[in-house]
């Protein structure tokens, strides 16, 4: 919250880890008692968490009119979790914020009356937009030994990025993200995953944020241990650090949601690593390759792209960073 300089919330649940069923009912039992005492007109449920479909149901239950931003997104993949929340909250919400156009006709063919469906563009595209400037004060780049102290003059690779404040550069580098359980609990993926990085390191310098199921699982299966010099394994980076590596990096590699759209926004080079995606758009118009799971695959597209082979993108409708302005003016005139 300080550092997004975020107001802290009123009202924390504690919730915290468990499995799925575990935080749901967690979740709606402390959400009731707050909604009970504070009776608000209205409640805003974001994503596709548990906490999402948890909130939802707790205030349809009682009475409580919903809207959900990020609605209609599909991966039509019934086995991620997320998928079964996005399918819930969209059933039970009044208001339905949509960031995609695939999302408008989502719900049109799922029966969701015309009257609730709002194609208003992407709240996370209006927070990198906001916090974008703070990324230039951001000391990520030293701390992970990415820089090259050396003056314009001196740089050479078009693949180096130039802080022209400091004359120095930035070391071009890959980013990784993996934390779907699907990829991330097979010690077989992990293993191949492994090769691929440090095949890859060989031409690109790598930076690794591990999510804490994937370090348990690499830990568990005795996995990148004593891994080259050219691989930067880190802890989780906070928001504007990891902005900062988003924007700058040559190449990101993930099975990630919201990165496929931030790198999409920013230009940069993308490849999920995952059969599907809930964010055709940013295949579509965007910076984003969808490969799949075959990481041989990945690792021939990733070579492309080092190679100059690079997909061209535009910004999709409407994320202009006013996506949360169009949701308050619709709301407030609603309520």
């Amino acid at each position: 919250f300080d550092e997004l300089e975020l107001p802290k919330p009123d009202f924390y649940l504690g919730i915290g880890s468990g499995s799925h069923a575990e935080q749901t009912a967690k979740i709606m039992i402390e959400f009731e008692k707050i909604l009970l005492q504070e009776k608000p007109d209205l409640v805003i449920v974001v994503g596709d968490v548990n906490s999402t479909i948890a909130c939802s149901l707790v205030a349809v239950k009682l009475g409580i009119k919903t809207a959900h931003v990020e609605a209609g997104l599909r991966s039509n993949d019934r086995t991620m979790p997320e998928e079964i929340n996005r399918l819930l909250t969209d059933a039970i919400s009044d208001y339905l914020f949509v960031t995609e156009k695939s999302g408008v006709e989502n719900l049109k063919h799922e029966g969701v009356p015309e009257q609730k469906i709002f194609f208003t563009g992407n709240v996370m595209i209006d927070s990198l937009v906001n916090y974008l400037p703070k990324t230039e004060k951001s000391t990520i780049f030293k701390k992970l030994g990415l820089i090259n102290a050396k003056t314009k003059e001196l740089i050479k690779s078009d693949t180096e990025k130039v802080d022209s404040t400091n004359h120095t550069s930035i070391h071009p580098y890959i980013l990784l993200t993996f934390h779907r359980p699907a990829n991330v609990d097979s010690e077989l993926f992990l293993q191949k995953l492994a090769t691929t990085i440090d095949e890859l390191s060989k031409y690109r310098k790598i930076v690794f944020p591990v999510h804490p199921r994937t370090r348990a699982n690499l830990e568990k299966h005795g996995i990148m241990h004593g891994v080259n010099n050219r691989v930067i394994l880190t802890e989780p980076i906070g928001y504007i650090d990891f902005l900062a590596l988003t924007k700058n990096a040559e190449l990101i590699i993930t099975d990630s949601g919201g990165i496929q759209e931030e790198s999409t926004y920013l230009g940069v080079q993308c490849i999920t690593v995952r059969n599907n995606t809930e964010r055709p758009v940013t295949v579509e118009v965007g910076t984003n390759q969808l490969i799949g799971t075959d990481l041989d695959l990945v690792k021939e597209a990733a070579l492309k792209v080092l190679n100059g082979e690079k997909k061209t993108g535009t910004i999709p409708e409407l994320w202009d960073g006013r996506a949360a302005e169009r949701i308050v003016e619709i709301l407030v005139s609603a309520i």
